[in-house]
């Protein structure tokens, strides 16, 4: 499925510890799940997206390393998972020193751009690009090769500061370097019933920015926190769980969104 219907998302939080990898994982197996072909992309040093989807460090021989540097293809550094229609470029602590090596390059924002604008990638219906939380030159490329940028927020007291950060960061890149970047949405993980807190951010969030939030809340959930030492995602972990749940609704609300974008 490519040209209008293929479409990269980066998923991206400055902030550690938002629930960024889980709902990379869990959205695309949810998109999988319903037919399309979807590809992760991880660019994260630390691999978390990699191994929670319980790709070996050992089978790791190619990495999105090799895919920025332009020494391999798209088809030559995607792993397939247990998860049908479900594929990934796994990382690896090459990534570590990515920067120092295409820092002097002009073309060094562009660089996954131009991996990501080959027929193979093109087949992919989903690319869901899953980012280390900071802004660095990993980052800059996701948004740069994107359409849109998804950003999952923790239910927490300074959610709301770390946002205004982010947006501010995407504005920068749609002025300076990707024109057509857009928010594809705004989820509200490790949310608890309980707290009021909790319930007080999701009010301000959704004040502050209205329909670009999703209706969709991911909960807390135990089984969502043990799915990736398991190397599952919480979907194939236990899919009736409040949380894998919650990333199916997700999903849907995603698709729905591609939907009327196609339809305005």
């Amino acid at each position: 499925m490519a040209g209008e219907r293929h479409r990269i998302i980066t998923i991206a939080n400055q902030k550690g510890g938002v629930g960024k990898t889980t709902t990379a994982i869990n959205l695309a197996t949810a998109l999988a799940a319903i037919g399309e072909r979807v590809l992760i992309v991880d660019l994260d040093p630390q691999g978390n997206a990699s191994t929670g989807l319980g790709i070996d460090r050992r089978d790791r021989k190619l990495s999105s390393y090799d895919l920025m540097i332009g020494d391999r293809g798209i088809t030559e550094v995607t792993l397939e998972t247990a998860v049908p229609n479900l594929f990934i470029v796994p990382s690896t602590m090459d990534l570590l020193g990515i920067e120092m090596e295409i820092s002097q390059q002009s073309d060094r924002v562009f660089k996954l751009r131009k991996a990501l604008s080959s027929p193979e990638a093109m087949a992919f219906s989903y690319i869901l690009l899953d980012c280390p939380p900071s802004f660095n030159l990993l980052t800059m490329n996701a948004m740069a090769a994107a359409h849109s940028v998804l950003v999952p927020l923790q239910c927490e007291f300074f959610a709301l500061e770390g946002l205004s950060q982010l947006l501010e960061t995407v504005s920068q890149v749609r002025r300076t370097v990707n024109p057509r970047l857009d928010i594809q949405g705004i989820v509200l993980t490790m949310f608890d019933a309980r707290n009021n807190l909790a319930q007080q951010v999701v009010n301000d969030v959704r004040t502050h920015l209205g329909d670009k939030v999703y209706h969709t809340l991911i909960p807390r959930n135990v089984r969502v926190s043990e799915a990736p030492s398991y190397g599952k995602p919480a979907i194939l972990y236990d899919l009736k769980c409040a949380g894998s749940q919650a990333y199916l609704q997700l999903a849907s609300e995603v698709i729905q969104r591609e939907r009327q974008r196609l339809a305005a």
